[in-house]
């Protein structure tokens, strides 16, 4: 291990010891606030600490074990041959799980995200595909027991979607989905086709991290223009007697969000408004992004949503993820929300970019 590495590890150790005695000190109790800043950044550190003195533990073992060889006892180096070999190639294991564990943490990786799908080129097919993809996710979002919340919805022709924009709440959603931004495209042949000819069609997802506090991000209230209409999509007569829909633009960016999910109007708006706030948040992340793309590329892919990230063939019940070369010949499951080995494939894919791009500076 680096000596640097090291020094970092035992600074996170005296860390967590000195936070264990600031959350048994009667004054850090009663300050709410503070104590609970305090309890996560505790429950950050100790996973990486408890890994460090296990680190320490095997290599300690394998040094007593080398000096043991040294000895004259020849049951003693029998014993520590076989111990030898069973912990041997542990530290080099123990330190590359610590390196990704040290590896810079993206503060909204534990919170939910907005999911949106967007019907790209395929005419009716791309709506038909918008509305597999919606599916594939709200599946996704049952196997991990998120919830789901869908703020904005339009029907396509065919029974698909134009698009749709849904709220995922639940502990590291974000982290999951954070690769899935990007253009997904379809291959397989339409229901309505004769000839028995692929067609391909496309649809854009983008997955934006919900801002924990809309008052984090600075909205003028001048800035916007509200609109309130009558939702078009499904929910009995009620949503078609009243102006229950809202609508806001943000006129600085010309950012336009809707929401006709609930029946009240100021539920609408306060959605509306935190879609809103994510979508402001992640213009600032996207601009900073780009003003060092330059020099650092450490995502998988380019993280753009125009890049064609993603092939689902149909004829060959095959999924190909085209920045790791991944393919998976298990179409039906997939399309069916089993798609958590791929998000986990993508994100250690990143891990390692990122470990690459750290261990060359």
């Amino acid at each position: 291990m680096h000596d640097s590495m090291a020094i970092k590890l035992d600074k996170l150790k005296n860390r967590l010891s000195e936070i264990e005695t600031l959350l048994i000190d009667s004054e850090t109790v009663k300050d709410i606030e503070k104590y609970t800043l305090l309890n996560k950044e505790f429950a950050d550190l100790r996973p990486i600490v408890d890994k460090f003195q296990e680190y320490n533990e095997v290599s300690g073992l394998i040094k007593d074990a080398n000096d043991i060889l040294e000895s004259d006892d020849e049951e003693m180096k029998t014993l520590a041959e076989d111990e030898l070999k069973e912990i041997s190639g542990q530290p080099e294991l123990l330190e590359q799980e610590l390196k990704v564990m040290l590896l810079p943490k993206d503060s909204a990786d534990d919170g939910s995200a907005f999911l949106e799908i967007r019907a790209g080129a395929g005419g009716d097919e791309a709506g038909i595909f918008a509305g597999d993809l919606f599916r594939m996710y709200s599946r996704l979002a049952e196997r991990e027991g998120w919830n789901l919340d869908v703020i904005d919805i339009k029907q396509a022709e065919q029974g698909g979607l134009k698009e749709v924009v849904a709220q995922l709440e639940g502990k590291g959603v974000f982290k999951v989905l954070k690769f899935e931004s990007g253009v997904h495209r379809v291959q397989r042949v339409p229901e309505t086709e004769s000839q028995g000819r692929i067609h391909t069609s496309t649809c854009t997802v983008a997955i934006l991290p919900e801002v924990e506090e809309v008052q984090d991000i600075a909205i003028d209230k001048n800035d916007l223009r509200v609109d309130t209409f009558r939702a078009s999509g499904a929910g009995g007569q009620h949503v078609n007697k009243t102006d229950s829909a809202v609508r806001l633009t943000h006129i600085p960016s010309g950012l336009v969000v809707e929401c006709q999910d609930g029946r009240s109007q100021h539920k609408n708006k306060e959605k509306a408004l935190s879609l809103l706030a994510s979508k402001l948040k992640q213009q600032e992340v996207e601009s900073q992004q780009e003003s060092i793309a330059s020099e650092r590329k450490i995502l998988v892919g380019t993280g753009d949503r125009s890049e064609k990230i993603r092939t689902y063939n149909f004829p060959q019940g095959r999924m190909t993820d085209h920045r790791i070369k991944l393919t998976q010949h298990n179409l039906d499951q997939i399309m069916d929300g089993d798609i958590k080995s791929i998000c986990d494939a993508l994100i250690a894919e990143n891990q390692l970019a990122m470990l690459s791009q750290l261990e060359s500076e």
